[in-house]
């Protein structure tokens, strides 16, 4: 089963992500209360998801126990292969989305992560940015459907 295992917002640029139980998301906005959330919003920049498949590989590969959120997406999806999703439309909880482009991780993130290999290892695995379609609210333990 496809679904969200974690929810993290973070209220200001650069600032410590914080998890949260659910969002609220509106469509050509993103995540009320995000550091992203603004009128007329580019549709990559809306809302961020990436898969706990991904972190955990990271993580025992390379003895690390970086917490998911720390890779500063909003949702952690659990059971679903994101980038098959690029240009697909599809629902989580009662929002509609759809998947755009890859996330890259960048070099702020290596550094905030005290990791050199994060820009190598998370090219293709880094998540997915999409664009809200329709307004709704998104809880932990939510699936992903098609």
């Amino acid at each position: 089963m496809c679904k969200i295992i974690e929810i993290a917002i973070s209220k200001k640029f650069k600032a410590k992500m914080e998890s949260v139980d659910y969002i609220e998301a509106v469509e050509g906005k993103g995540i009320i209360n995000d550091r992203y959330f603004k009128e007329n919003n580019h549709k990559k920049s809306q809302i961020t998801l990436i898969e706990i498949e991904n972190i955990d590989y990271y993580n025992q590969t390379f003895k690390t126990s970086i917490d998911p959120i720390n890779f500063r997406r909003n949702i952690v999806t659990q059971g679903i292969r994101l980038n098959e999703l690029i240009n697909k439309e599809f629902f989580i909880g009662n929002i509609k989305l759809k998947g755009h482009d890859l996330c890259r991780p960048c070099k702020s993130l290596q550094q905030n992560l005290g990791q050199n290999n994060i820009i190598k290892e998370f090219l293709k695995k880094g998540g997915l940015r999409c664009e809200v379609l329709k307004s709704g609210k998104v809880s932990v333990g939510d699936k992903i459907e098609f």
